[in-house]
C-alpha cells in the first residue's frame, strides 16, 4: 500500500516536471517564430509605444486622438494626480509579488485587472520602443483594448477601489478572464501588437520574447 502510494506521487512529481520542462522548452523556442508587420499602403501616422520594465511590458498609447479619448473611459479623478498626460497600460513588477498571487496566476485561480498609468512623455531606447499605426491598425488597437475591460450596465470601466496603486497616476480596473503561466501581461501585449499589425512573436510569456524582434 505505502509503496502504491509513493508511485503515485512519484508519477505525479514526473508529470509536473514534464510539464514545467516542456513549458520552458516553448517558452524559449516560440518566442522566436516572428510575425511579420503587416504591408498597408496607408498612412502611419499614430504614435504609439512598447515599454519594459525588465519583466513586464506595456502598450503606451495617446489620451486623445480622433478615434477616442482615454480620459473617458479611464478619468483623471480616479488618480491622485489628476491632470492631463499620457497613458499606458501597466502590470505590478516581481517585488510585488506573493506566492499566493502567483499560485492563483499560474492556475486560473485569479481574477485580473487592468493597470492604467498617465505619463507626461515616454523616451525611446532599449526599454521603449516607438512605432507609428495607420488609422485602421489603431482602431483594431483601441477595440482590442477597451474589450479587456470588464464594463458595469451603463458601459463604463470598473475602478477597483483600492490604496494599492504603485504613484500619483495610476488606477487599477477591473478585467475580463485571468492570466496564467500560458497568458501573461506579456502575452497580452503581444497579442495586442498582432491586432494591430506590428511585429510580434508567434508566442511568449516573456518581455524579451517581444523586444527581440524589435532590435
Amino acid at each position: 500500500m505505502v509503496k502504491k502510494i509513493i508511485k503515485n506521487i512519484l508519477r505525479v512529481l514526473g508529470g509536473i516536471l514534464g510539464i514545467v520542462i516542456i513549458y520552458v522548452i516553448l517558452a524559449l523556442t516560440l518566442p522566436y517564430i516572428g510575425v511579420s508587420k503587416k504591408d498597408t499602403t496607408d498612412v502611419a501616422n499614430i504614435p504609439v509605444y512598447i515599454y519594459t520594465n525588465g519583466v513586464h511590458t506595456d502598450i503606451v498609447l495617446p489620451v486623445k486622438s480622433s478615434q477616442v479619448d482615454w480620459s473617458t473611459k479611464i478619468p483623471y479623478k480616479n488618480t491622485k494626480d489628476a491632470t492631463d498626460k499620457g497613458f499606458y497600460l501597466d502590470t505590478p513588477t516581481w517585488a510585488e509579488l506573493k506566492f499566493s498571487t502567483a499560485f492563483k496566476a499560474t492556475f486560473w485561480l485569479g481574477e485580473s485587472a487592468l493597470h492604467c498609468t498617465y505619463y507626461t512623455e515616454m523616451k525611446e531606447g532599449e526599454d521603449c520602443k516607438k512605432m507609428f499605426l495607420t488609422s485602421k491598425q489603431y482602431q483594431d488597437l483601441i477595440k482590442f483594448v477597451d474589450n479587456k475591460f470588464d464594463k458595469n450596465d451603463k458601459g463604463q470601466n470598473i475602478l477597483v477601489e483600492t490604496d494599492a496603486v504603485y504613484g500619483e497616476n495610476d488606477a487599477f480596473y477591473e478585467a475580463k478572464g485571468s492570466y496564467s503561466f500560458l497568458y501573461t501581461c506579456n502575452t497580452w501585449t503581444n497579442n495586442a501588437l498582432k491586432v494591430a499589425g506590428q511585429k510580434a512573436a508567434f508566442w511568449t510569456p516573456t518581455d524579451s520574447g517581444i523586444f527581440q524582434h524589435y532590435k
